[in-house]
């Protein structure tokens, strides 16, 4: 770390000469909408990033996966086994488990609209606009589930314009990429405009025969390969302006997959358990040399990346995600007000083989269902020092999971279900006060009310021997169909930030804004008492202070925010794998997180722009009571790396006759983290360090000829490639614990991908 200190510092001795000797170059400014009104990015007392349509078209950005490098205290993972489900973290604040019933700590919006689940979260907008992050609680204007941030996601809007650009591109692992979008221009009163994107590609590891024959249980190969990508997108934007007071936007998105899951690859197994060859519990029964009547699943524990697999059970993931948006905006003498109409729908499934081998150990699905609609009447205006936003909101949701269960060769097997529902409403306001040429405060309450139901069942399918010679017969109903509960929560969340103007490049604010992540059921709970007894919201006191700084003749921008965030009944899923796959849901009781955020951009030069941040954060639990016992000094914090940092520039390197030479590269670090609040303690037979990612540094990077003039068309060829020194890491793990022979499965990050595209624009 000192040494990395050493080097930032050098760093920015070299920055400076090198802008002595630069040519005049001012960063373009971005408008953002993160308060809901437009304003300059720097004019926002919020810790924000934003980046525009120029940076997702050279990162191929076409969802939330790729932004991790974007924003310091900003990491996205994909849940474990899948690819369209996210874990997205922002200052320590996650939700790890993608269960439906689970609600997300970061809110996801497409254009104004709100994606209420993890599930499908990860699907693909043919045409971005913009991406904004916004760091720390943003209950006011936002509402529930935005406890650690938001993330916004604006697509492009129709022009007048008739024009259109198309990219095609192929790459290793025989990948496929065509992407259009087609601005129709006027026609009549509506502007029209279709985006639409098809990828394809091979999988990262694929499916060989069983390279043990002596294992009598293994079972015959069941897919040929995993982590491969079939996804398909399109998006219909609608505008019209009535007349000169109202316009109506309409979206609709969809967004297909196909993909096969990630590996669960076997990462290890503990000793002295049923895995292990030595221990007089082992369950693989060896018989002559190299034969196995039982499950040596230690034949299949390797800790490197392998290329290879051999699993029995079945193998699947697709998702189906589709929106329908309409804005109704009205300008009036007194402000605009804005109806924002969304009905969103989701059909997602998948089919997993958590032991990653080919004995009949560990088979689940999940085949879910979920719709929501939500409406919100919001009304925005100004006058002399006076801005104001006020609004209305309603949502409701439901949703149905299938989750059918089958271990150790069928003597486990449960058929779990469960659904829920959610009704909520709101009322918000946000006041800004200017009160002098440097000074003025914002002040903001939101007050929200909803209601939620659980229905759940689980029976054991299979005789269950729950120990002490006691069997339960097959059809036995570990918990009964018709099992109901309701409950409901309120919140209000108030919010004040004071803002000085220092100078017109300088602004500094302090902030106070309280989070509130809903409460709810455990759709994954073992028993009756756990599936009825629901777990109490989280609550967030976030507390900021931050500068907004231009500097070398707007050359440079250089952002700042440290922050302390006090949290109450922390919400945290604990996977026990006791008899179903079932999860214990624990408010920890509490937990303090503080940390500091500094990112800078630098146009070097007309030609050449840096960008850089870097994030720290350090966390405890206050409280973290289980099983009657305050565990506060012996709980990892999940996915919170002690700090990140990315770094990235843009050059026009060369202008030709044929075209603009331009080279771009990023490089993304991220520490060390826990996936799971387990013990701390090594000796504790389930222990955090068994699922500890380690630390990782990710580069990418492009090379592009573009401009070139042909048939009085822009067209661009490029060279891209990621994760170019091809960086073996696990990304997330499973750690099934001592319930299940300290099985533990590591999930590893995407090999080393390149290829080359073609675009133009036209």
């Amino acid at each position: 770390m000192k040494k990395c200190h050493q080097l930032l510092a050098s760093s920015t001795l070299v920055l400076s000469l090198v802008f002595q000797s630069t040519a005049y170059a001012q960063l373009d400014e971005i408008v953002v909408t993160a308060q809901k009104r437009e304003q300059s990015i720097q004019d926002v007392p919020v810790a924000l990033t934003a980046v525009k349509s120029d940076y997702i078209e050279s990162r191929n950005i076409t969802n939330i996966q790729s932004l991790s490098s974007l924003a310091p205290n900003l990491k996205i993972e994909n849940t474990p086994g899948n690819t369209t489900a996210a874990q997205i973290s922002i200052r320590g604040g996650v939700t790890i488990n993608p269960a439906l019933t689970w609600e997300p700590t970061v809110g996801i919006y497409l254009n104004g609209s709100y994606i209420g689940k993890t599930q499908g979260s990860i699907f693909d907008v043919a045409d971005i606009e913009r991406l904004e992050v916004l760091r720390g609680p943003q209950g006011t204007l936002y509402g529930r589930n935005t406890l650690a941030g938001a993330v916004n996601i604006i697509s492009a809007k129709p022009t007048e314009e008739t024009n259109g650009k198309l990219k095609v591109g192929i790459g290793n692992y025989n990948s496929r990429l065509a992407k259009a979008s087609v601005n129709f221009g006027q026609l009549g009163p509506i502007r029209a405009k279709v985006s639409g994107l098809i990828e394809t590609r091979d999988g990262f590891v694929n499916g060989v025969d069983n390279p043990f024959p002596g294992v009598l249980a293994a079972g015959t190969l069941s897919s040929e390969e995993l982590q491969s990508l079939n996804k398909k997108s399109f998006l219909v934007a609608l505008s019209s302006d009535i007349n000169e007071n109202i316009s109506l936007d309409y979206t609709f998105d969809y967004s297909k997959a196909d993909n096969d899951p990630t590996f669960s690859q076997i990462v290890t197994v503990s000793p002295g358990n049923i895995f292990d060859p030595t221990s007089p519990a082992y369950v693989g029964f060896p018989g002559a040399p190299g034969q196995f009547f039982g499950f040596p699943l230690d034949l299949y524990v390797n800790a490197d990346r392998q290329e290879t697999f051999t699993t029995d059970g079945e193998l699947l993931e697709e998702s189906d995600v589709q929106g329908h948006n309409l804005t109704a905006t009205f300008k009036t003498g007194f402000g605009d007000i804005k109806s924002i109409t969304a009905f969103r729908k989701t059909d997602w499934s998948d089919a997993l083989d958590l032991d990653g081998s080919p004995l009949p150990l560990a088979h689940t699905q999940r085949i879910s269902e979920y719709d929501s609609f939500s409406q919100e009447i919001q009304l925005s205006g100004g006058a002399d020092r006076i801005n104001y936003v006020a609004g209305l909101y309603y949502f409701e949701d439901d949703g149905y999971t299938e989750n059918p269960q089958f271990f150790f060769g069928g003597a486990n097997v449960f058929d779990s279900q469960y659904g829920f529902t959610t009704e909520a409403y709101a009322a918000y306001g946000q006041i800004d006060i200017t009160l002098n040429e440097q000074f003025s405060i914002t002040g903001g309450l939101r007050y929200t009310d909803e209601a939620k139901t659980i229905e759940r069942s689980n029976i054991s399918v299979a005789p269950l021997d729950i120990g002490g010679g006691i069997v339960l017969p097959a059809g036995t109903p570990l918990i009964p169909v018709g099992t109901k509960g309701k409950t409901s929560f309120d919140n209000l969340s108030p919010q004040i930030t004071l803002n000085y103007k220092a100078s017109e490049d300088v602004n500094l604010y302090a902030k106070y804004a309280k989070g509130f992540k809903s409460g709810g059921f455990n759709g994954e709970a073992g028993t009756v008492v756990e599936t009825l007894r629901p777990y109490d919201s989280e609550i967030v006191d976030s507390f900021e202070i931050g500068a907004k700084t231009r500097f070398w003749d707007g050359r440079a921008q250089l952002n700042a925010a440290a922050f302390f965030n006090d949290h109450t009944d922390m919400q945290l899923s604990v996977f026990t794998a006791q008899g179903a796959a079932a999860s214990d849901v624990r408010n920890a009781g509490g937990a303090e997180i503080k940390g500091f955020e500094i990112e800078g951009l630098f146009q070097l030069s007309e030609q050449f722009l840096l960008r850089a941040n870097y994030g720290r954060l350090s966390t405890k639990y206050t409280e973290f009571i289980d099983a009657g016992v305050d565990e506060r000094d012996n709980r990892a914090f999940p996915h919170a790396p002690k700090y990140t940092y990315s770094a990235g520039f843009d050059w026009d390197a060369l202008q030709t006759g044929f075209g603009t030479v331009s080279i771009s590269a990023d490089i993304n670090h991220t520490a060390k983290y826990f996936t799971y609040p387990f013990s701390i303690t090594q000796t504790d037979p389930q222990t955090a360090f068994n699922s500890r990612a380690e630390a990782r540094t990710l580069v990418d990077g492009r090379i592009a000829l573009s401009n070139i003039p042909i048939a009085n068309n822009e067209v661009e060829l490029s060279v891209w490639g990621k994760n170019i020194f091809d960086k073996e890491y696990i990304a997330n793990f499973i750690d099934f614990g001592p319930g299940f022979g300290g099985l533990t499965n590591g999930y590893f990050g995407a090999p080393a991908t390149y290829g080359i595209t073609l675009g133009i624009n036209f």
